[in-house]
């Protein structure tokens, strides 16, 4: 069963079925599914997955199995799609410092070292050597519960400015390939132009809509693992982060309504009853009403779940 299967069920339940305590039967959520061409078969694995993981929960009425999403997925949902949505605003201003995390960890610990790693690079941190990670933001606070966390006490986070001397091959810039992540912006654009002008045409139907803005999500989603929201101050001109986040959030909230319609006309096959309690979600909107959290750090094994949590 591959990951994107994951990801994409977790795209679902989070644009649609957001904050809702009901469970769906087993069969809609397959069908769900098999409209990105998954066979049963996978996507049947992909629901036991997640549910293997807590990520939903089951329930049985006699013979037929219904999953739901409990708390702990919704608050999950909530912290992703804010760092999500929020991506790529240019809202914040740089004060010209970076947050160093300097660590070693020891060969034997190698596990230890890749779950240092994988939650730095999620917190927006980039590997400038070996040992050295940058951030161009104030996560000190966080790069010290990451390494508390995991006991590594060789280690020292630092918030300083680069010396206007620097040699240029030191440059914390150099921590990210600004070349393929243009590259990547670039090809994003590319990619949904042709979706963006039937949307502004109102030329998506109910099942296309589904498809497109679920997928968009879920690509949308790998941006902020490979690009740190780097200050505008350190880009180049016509940087295209800001016309690719435009592109997102205008097809994202205009394919919202009819992309529920496709929802609940699955749902409504296998529950009449419950179809109507689907509901999309906005950019502006992305809580409805649950309660604010603050941001938390997902599990480890909550990483690469599903569209908008985490990371590869």
């Amino acid at each position: 069963m591959s990951e994107p299967a994951q990801r994409l069920l977790g795209t679902l339940l989070g644009d649609y079925w957001f904050w809702r305590r009901e469970h769906l039967p087993s069969a809609a959520l397959v069908d769900l599914l098999r409209e990105f061409g998954l066979t049963e078969s996978a996507a049947r694995a992909a629901i036991q997955r997640a549910a293997a993981r807590d990520l939903v929960v089951t329930s049985k009425n006699g013979r037929k199995t219904a999953y739901g999403v409990p708390e702990r997925t919704h608050r999950m949902i909530i912290n992703h799609l804010r760092r999500l949505l929020d991506f790529g605003a240019e809202d914040r201003k740089w004060d010209g410092r970076w947050t160093f995390a300097m660590f070693s960890v020891p060969e034997a610990q190698r596990e230890d070292r890749r779950t240092l790693r994988s939650r730095l690079r999620w917190l927006g941190f980039g590997p400038l050597y070996d040992g050295v990670w940058v951030s161009p933001w104030d996560r000190t606070g966080d790069a010290l519960r990451v390494l508390r966390t995991l006991g590594v006490g060789t280690a020292t986070v630092a918030r300083a400015e680069v010396a206007e001397d620097a040699p240029e091959a030191g440059n914390p810039l150099r921590a990210w390939n600004l070349d393929e992540l243009r590259k990547s912006y670039l090809d994003f654009l590319a990619r949904y132009a042709d979706l963006h002008a039937r949307v502004t045409a109102g030329e998506a139907g109910p099942a296309e809509a589904l498809a497109g803005r679920t997928r968009l999500m879920t690509e949308w989603r790998t941006f902020p693992d490979a690009d740190p929201d780097l200050p505008g101050e350190l880009l180049p001109v016509d940087w295209p982060r800001i016309r690719a986040r435009r592109r997102f959030l205008d097809i994202y909230d205009a394919l919202g309504p009819v992309a529920e319609q496709r929802f609940r006309q699955i749902v409504a096959t296998h529950a009449p009853d419950l179809a109507e309690l689907a509901a999309h979600r906005t950019s502006t909107d992305i809580t409805r009403g649950a309660p604010a959290e603050p941001e938390a750090f997902p599990p480890d094994d909550d990483l690469d779940w599903a569209g908008p949590f985490g990371q590869q």
